[in-house]
């Protein structure tokens, strides 16, 4: 295990980026406002135009403005909001506070989703993001497709059970993944135990995560999947029902479509932001500030930036590398803050990865198969015993 910034001084690298996140100022503007509830009124236009025109016929265009729809309400709008990127900014409505976005009957309203919103808020914001590469990380994919990546199978046969995930990930991994490590930490609660990131198992039995026969697969069931499936197909298409059976069957038809449609889209732009044989993964977590930077950076990679188009359908995920150095910012602030922080990484000689999303995929899927491994690597001074940890990671 080596350092693979050797050169590095590392507080002069944290204190560039610290002047860069100044500069973005400490709340989102209103013009920053603006421009997220822009954002937000294409994903409900994408929406509505998928609905309206599936009413005709089973097509894979409405199917896909559908799914559009799904993904921008969880990339852009659910990842910002739960993120507290938009609630300081000036006129913020309460929808767009992280205390009532999404909370109770609100759900279906929204962000409707396979995923129980605090599950994902637990397992996203406060996991993922401050263990992201260490085995604290519940997204660490070379971990998660071990058995695959050892297995004695032609690449062909591994690259079909990962297709097969591509399709049915948001059902099969994220919604009972998040779902068990939310009950995991209510549990420990309940008994009394401290918040200790290093106690937490993030390996979840995915099997036992869906059998109904268990508690965490009962909970599954009647919290996430039983849910929204009752939303997606069967409230949906029955809101057409004065228009005729047809009507209702296409509407249907393009609900589960647009569902296939938003597994592998989501799939080929969430999964790959951590995953490749030139990012980094690190045995433990980071031991201050300096060091989580550059984490983040080695970590993590971006896809090509500029354009609210562009940026859209990404659903600003290609700005992954900023995105985990300041969760907490708004969609504009880091169309702003990337020219700068990749500035600041040519600096100090920090590697800042952005490739094309197809190449992404590429590097992902020869990692998932055994193909090829991530670096492995420890960032910094040797380690102190303590764990990092920053208000704007995991405060509740």
């Amino acid at each position: 295990m080596t350092d693979p910034l050797p050169h590095l001084d590392y507080d002069a690298f944290a204190r560039d980026l610290d002047a860069v996140r100044a500069e973005l100022g400490a709340t989102p503007s209103a013009d920053d406002l603006a421009h997220f509830q822009k954002l937000a009124r294409w994903g409900r236009l994408c929406t509505t135009v998928g609905y309206t025109t599936g009413l005709l016929a089973p097509n894979p265009l409405s199917a896909a403005m559908i799914s559009l729809g799904m993904t921008a309400r969880w990339t852009i709008v659910a990842h910002h909001v739960t993120h507290r990127g938009l609630e300081r900014a000036p006129g913020a409505p309460k929808s767009f506070s992280r205390k009532h976005f999404a909370q109770g009957w609100r759900r279906w309203i929204d962000w409707p989703e396979w995923m129980h919103p605090a599950a994902w808020d637990h397992e996203h914001n406060h996991l993922h993001h401050a263990r992201t590469g260490d085995p604290g990380d519940p997204d660490l994919v070379e971990a998660h497709f071990a058995d695959v990546r050892a297995a004695r199978l032609p690449r062909a046969l591994k690259l079909a059970a990962v297709g097969f995930y591509a399709l049915t990930w948001k059902a099969t991994y994220y919604a009972p993944n998040t779902l068990s490590l939310l009950r995991r930490a209510e549990r420990r609660r309940a008994e009394g135990h401290t918040a200790d990131p290093d106690a937490v198992n993030t390996d979840v039995p995915v099997l036992r995560a869906l059998d109904p026969r268990t508690d965490d697969g009962r909970a599954y069931w009647t919290r996430c999947a039983l849910p929204y499936m009752a939303y997606r197909y069967v409230a949906i298409p029955a809101l057409a029902a004065p228009l005729g059976p047809w009507a209702v069957f296409s509407t249907w038809a393009n609900s589960v479509m647009a569902e296939v449609i938003s597994s592998v889209h989501t799939f080929a732009i969430i999964a790959t932001n951590h995953c490749g044989d030139d990012l980094y993964r690190f045995d433990r977590a980071p031991r201050d500030r300096a060091e989580f930077y550059a984490r983040q950076v080695l970590g993590s990679t971006n896809f090509p930036t500029g354009g609210d188009v562009r940026d859209f359908l990404y659903g600003f995920l290609n700005y992954q590398i900023e995105h985990h150095l300041w969760p907490d910012l708004s969609p504009a602030q880091y169309q702003r803050a990337a020219p700068r922080v990749r500035a600041v990484c040519e600096k100090h000689g920090v590697p800042y990865v952005q490739e094309p999303v197809r190449r992404r995929v590429t590097r992902m899927l020869d990692v998932m198969s055994g193909a090829r491994s991530m670096l492995r690597g420890f960032v910094g001074a040797e380690f102190s015993g303590e764990v990092f940890e920053d208000q704007f990671l995991i405060a509740d």
